[in-house]
């Protein structure tokens, strides 16, 4: 064995790797690609498969943490009101000017209706490629960017061997880095910043399971929203 080997440091090593691995692989196609629901298509895709390949077999042979949680119906419970919640967040807001203008990105810039189609209007890319943008926002980068935010960064910020972290374990400073990342990501940071608060808290309180659900079922209510009433500028 290598003088330079160490199981603790390579242990440390994987484990951060299959946790940021799906969310890295978002980011990097989002990066690199064109904003196309063809695309758009292809990261969800290479990203599921991270996830089912490199997050999924580590997370089984590794506990969370040594945390108590509430049963199945408790967290499932918690984690639909907290989707719900944040929908409502994110979409209300949006009747007020002041809200476009000042709490969105870039701010201080009044909205203005986009006179281009949307790459993810069915009319442009075909129902298929929709449906595929709806399936990959709820169900495929929601559960990415749980695991990455709140499974990993939220306990990383605290300590460098994040899985030894109780997942119940609150501190205000890892909390607010998070939700200030978090809120980067996305381009109206209020809402974010909102949203990234309530998963946390549904993290720590309820566990990795909850803050998905609730994840998945914002991206999926507000997915429905788009295309229900053609409000493009949220996709």
């Amino acid at each position: 064995m290598p003088i330079w080997y160490n199981r603790d440091v390579t242990r440390e090593s994987k484990n951060i790797l299959a946790f940021c691995a799906p969310f890295a692989t978002w980011i990097g196609l989002q990066t690199l690609l064109p904003a196309t629901a063809s695309t758009y298509a292809l990261r969800s895709a290479a990203t599921l498969l991270v996830l089912l390949t490199v997050f999924l077999p580590r997370f089984r042979r590794q506990a969370e943490s040594p945390s108590p949680r509430p049963g199945l119906f408790g967290a499932s419970l918690w984690g639909l009101l907290g989707g719900l919640l944040v929908f409502i967040l994110w979409v209300v807001p949006e009747k007020s000017t002041f809200y476009c203008t000042w709490c969105c990105w870039p701010l201080g810039s009044p909205p203005t209706p986009s006179t281009e189609p949307s790459p993810y209007d069915p009319a442009v890319c075909g129902w298929t490629l929709t449906l595929a943008k709806l399936i990959g926002s709820a169900f495929i980068i929601a559960p990415a960017e749980e695991i990455f935010f709140r499974s990993f960064l939220y306990r990383w910020l605290q300590k460098r061997d994040f899985l030894a972290v109780p997942r119940t374990n609150f501190d205000a400073s890892a909390f607010l880095w998070m939700v200030f990342l978090f809120l980067l990501e996305h381009d109206r940071p209020l809402a974010a910043a909102l949203a990234g608060a309530i998963y946390g808290l549904l993290y720590i309180r309820c566990g990795l399971f909850a803050a998905i659900l609730a994840h998945m079922l914002t991206n999926l209510l507000l997915a429905l929203y788009v295309i229900v009433y053609g409000l493009w500028n949220f996709w």
